[in-house]
């Protein structure tokens, strides 16, 4: 488990320098992706509505997410999670599940009506994690590349 609550920090990561300390644990999820990559996209999210957050025990990034605010038809006003990762040597000691929470929280702060995120299909451990939270699966989301 996380030391104490009086070492966990969840923290705004708004600045270049932010998203330059999510990048190495934002890489375990997303390895296809260098750190110009990552900055670059990061830069144009933002205008977008993209926001970072860590959480941080002792100052150490020990989770980070990545999400945003839509509006849509189907469902109103939401916040969708990009990205969600603790640090793997971290799993299972309650970090994702703080963030998670605190995430959940945001979204009510910014009167969202529903929460939602998206996992890739050969990530059963997530799967797992996301259940145990109450989550369930609400609909098949389908791609297809155009390049």
């Amino acid at each position: 488990m996380p030391k104490s609550a009086e070492t966990i920090q969840i923290r705004r990561l708004n600045s270049r320098a932010g998203s330059r300390t999510a990048f190495k644990l934002m890489s375990e999820l997303r390895p296809h992706l260098d750190l110009r990559q990552f900055l670059d996209l990061v830069t144009t999210m933002r205008v977008e509505g993209y926001r970072l957050v860590g959480l941080f025990d002792a100052d150490v990034l020990m989770a980070v997410a990545g999400y945003r605010v839509q509006t849509m038809l189907v469902r109103g006003r939401s916040l969708y999670v990009d990205d969600l990762v603790t640090t793997a040597a971290k799993r299972g000691k309650g970090y994702g599940t703080q963030l998670l929470d605190w995430l959940v929280r945001e979204a009510t702060t910014l009167r969202c009506n529903e929460f939602h995120l998206d996992s890739g299909v050969q990530r059963f451990a997530a799967h797992g994690f996301y259940f145990g939270r109450g989550m369930h699966i609400a609909s098949y989301h389908f791609a297809r590349a155009l390049k």
